[in-house]
């Protein structure tokens, strides 16, 4: 049982929440449009994908950036720097999850099993853009964004309007709170030559630019009630959402970081399943 959290630690799965609700509501997006009729095992199907994609990709960065994370004394005590989980294992973590989300997508449908590379490529791939490019953190949301239109798709196997909003939201969305995580190694990141947006920014523009992109995350949750012709529900979701995005932006300041983690994981955990709660319980019970 102590190895299973070390894992589960490993590739933080509590993290699985940020991007999962937002591949519910595709899924549920993708009945109520009625383009498709509900399967639990599709459901099932997608879910696994989920856990597994994020699992492989969380493994990875910490296997590549494992002399990194030895180094930073805010990463040291991770599992493989603190020698708890050996590199080798977590590399055959990897390569169990890359194999069982493929195999997944295989019993979902031709399109998102052919499409599952590409997802595979983005996903691992984010954790070397920090080597190279500042807009690392945009790579991260293209990944996390991934999750409403591959959820719709795997029901009704096509691109449609309404998911691309949704996966816009997560995109913004992402990349805007990944800025403020970064912000915690702005100092180490600098001297090992690493790249993000605190660092080529400094922490006041790079806060101001996390703000801007959650305000355009706002202006696409606003457009996604427009064209989804929502009802109160979303409406009630929404603000709620939104207004947790502005609270995070309050606890962070370039000179105190004392409540990042309370800004990244929690605020941004609870506002995703908020918003997915009143989000799929407007389309069941209003729409």
């Amino acid at each position: 049982m102590e190895t299973f959290r070390r894992y589960l630690s490993l590739i933080k799965f509590s993290h699985t929440v940020f991007a999962l609700p937002f591949a519910l509501i595709g899924f549920t997006l993708a009945i109520h449009t009625g383009r498709a009729s509900f399967s639990g095992m599709k459901l099932l199907l997608v879910l696994l994908c989920m856990v597994f994609a994020r699992s492989a990709a969380m493994a990875f960065n910490r296997f590549i950036d494992r002399r990194f994370d030895a180094s930073n004394p805010r990463t040291s005590v991770r599992e493989i720097p603190a020698g708890l989980i050996s590199p080798q294992a977590a590399l055959a973590m990897v390569l169990f999850c890359c194999a069982a989300f493929i195999i997944c997508t295989w019993f979902i449908n031709a399109l998102c099993f052919y499409l599952s590379p590409v997802a595979l490529l983005v996903i691992l791939g984010y954790s070397y853009t920090k080597r190279f490019t500042p807009l690392c953190h945009l790579v991260l949301g293209v990944g996390l964004s991934l999750a409403p239109i591959g959820a719709y798709m795997a029901l009704t196997e096509r691109f449609d309007v309404l998911p691309l909003i949704f996966s816009m939201v997560v995109f913004l969305w992402v990349s805007g709170f990944d800025i403020i995580y970064a912000l915690q190694d702005d100092e180490f990141d600098r001297s090992q030559n690493l790249k993000s947006i605190p660092v080529w920014l400094g922490r006041r523009a790079a806060l101001r630019l996390s703000t801007l992109l959650h305000l355009v995350a706002s202006l696409a949750v606003a457009a996604a009630f427009i064209v989804g012709s929502f009802g109160w529900l979303y409406l009630l979701g929404a603000l709620v959402f939104v207004g947790l995005l502005i609270y995070q932006h309050a606890l962070v300041k370039p000179d105190d970081l004392s409540r990042v983690n309370l800004a990244f994981g929690t605020l941004n955990g609870v506002a995703s399943v908020i918003f997915c709660v009143f989000v799929c319980s407007d389309i069941f019970f209003l729409s």
